[in-house]
């Protein structure tokens, strides 16, 4: 795998999918969307996030110019990006060029396939040049285009004939992500299922749960919502996309990328969401 760099967590006390077919459509509320509403990413110039972990599988890959990260404390320069495990603290210095960041929701069905790639104690990989991260993930050696990326990992997920029910709930979040009434119960009573045969079968099919997807479903628009309509206020945003207010949508804005909604809104540099 080329010169692909791995590095054993010898310590981890640091305190620092639902793959979609013809049946799962999701709606276009994203620029350039991914197809795939367990993965969140965006492509931005210029960019310093501060220290910080969070809960998903993370891909960060440049476009162009090599830049530093440090992860888990240790410093490793002019790289062509990483992947790293959920919890793992890091922060990325890009001062020139262009980032693709991608956080991916840890047990949906692609976030266990990205599993199965680590090693025991192992917490991430570091890609030293283009053609290491074209080797990792199986891409062409002329692009490292996200959209093919994200192709790549999709590809390897196998095709799946969702339950009616299932397809029913998504449909469901998909037209009313903005309620903040709603509970397991709401979801139960439009399929006729108890909350935990829903709940079960729900993840049986996706490999992740009900309260996620729905969470993902909503940041997801709110990101759009922050980066496409910069007159409406991030207090409007957050309840427009079902949070119960700012600072709900703070919190997981800044467990997935480090940064709130405010460094999103009025950063000019972030270019593009997918």
């Amino acid at each position: 795998m080329g010169r692909i760099r791995k590095l054993i967590r010898l310590s981890t006390s640091s305190n620092s999918i639902l793959k979609q077919s013809a049946t799962l459509p999701y709606p276009p509320i994203m620029t350039n969307q991914n197809n795939n509403p367990f993965i969140l990413a965006l492509k931005a110039r210029n960019l310093t996030v501060e220290i910080h972990h969070h809960s998903a599988y993370q891909i960060v890959l440049s476009n162009d110019t090599p830049f530093n990260s440090t992860i888990s404390g240790v410093l490793y320069e002019q790289i062509h990006g990483f992947l790293i495990k959920p919890h793992v603290p890091h922060f990325c210095v890009a001062e020139k060029g262009t980032l693709n960041v991608l956080n991916i929701e840890p047990y949906s069905n692609i976030g266990l396939e990205l599993s199965g790639r680590f090693q025991e104690n192992q917490d991430y990989f570091v890609f030293d040049s283009p053609p290491d991260t074209n080797s990792f993930f199986q891409t062409t050696n002329d692009s490292l285009d996200v959209g093919k990326v994200v192709d790549a990992m999709l590809s390897k997920l196998p095709s799946t004939d969702y339950d009616e029910r299932v397809t029913r709930i998504v449909d469901y979040i998909r037209a009313n992500y903005s309620e903040q009434n709603i509970t397991p119960q709401t979801f139960a009573d439009i399929v006729f299922l108890s909350p935990s045969r829903l709940a079960s079968l729900f993840k049986k099919q996706t490999g992740s749960s009900l309260s996620k997807y729905l969470l993902w479903t909503r940041l997801r628009q709110a990101i759009y919502l922050t980066l496409s309509d910069k007159d409406r206020s991030l207090t409007d945003i957050a309840y427009d996309t079902g949070f119960y207010d700012l600072p709900q949508l703070n919190k997981y804005m800044y467990e997935m990328f480090g940064m709130p909604p405010k460094a999103l809104k009025y950063n000019s540099d972030l270019i593009q969401i997918y």
